[in-house]
């Protein structure tokens, strides 16, 4: 999943660009203080526009764990991608395996 991008934002910023293509426009609208996002977008083909806005929650891998925990379970890999790349703080992307603890 994505490591959410806010660290891009400069301080008082909200909107990110993230697509601008001939037929396809991306913003994602940050509300850092409720760790929400509005992903717009706009897709045009011809004269016919078609726009559609996603709102979700944001969460962190450290959230993610949080809730495996409450759920009896224990991060057992993190890594960047698919790869098996090391997750870093420069990481934008994540894999994370929880597993149920044997007893």
């Amino acid at each position: 999943t994505r490591v959410p991008p806010i660290q891009d934002l400069p301080f008082g910023e909200c909107e990110m660009v993230f697509a601008c293509e001939e037929n396809h426009t991306g913003v994602d609208e940050f509300d850092v203080s409720v760790q929400s996002c509005i992903s717009k977008h706009v897709w045009r083909e011809g004269s016919t526009t078609k726009e559609v806005a996603m709102p979700f929650r944001y969460v962190w891998p450290s959230e993610l764990d949080l809730m495996a925990k409450l759920a009896g379970m224990e991060l057992e890999n993190r890594w960047d991608d698919w790869t098996k790349r090391p997750f870093t703080h420069l990481s934008r992307h994540h894999v994370s395996v929880w597993k149920k603890p044997s007893r």
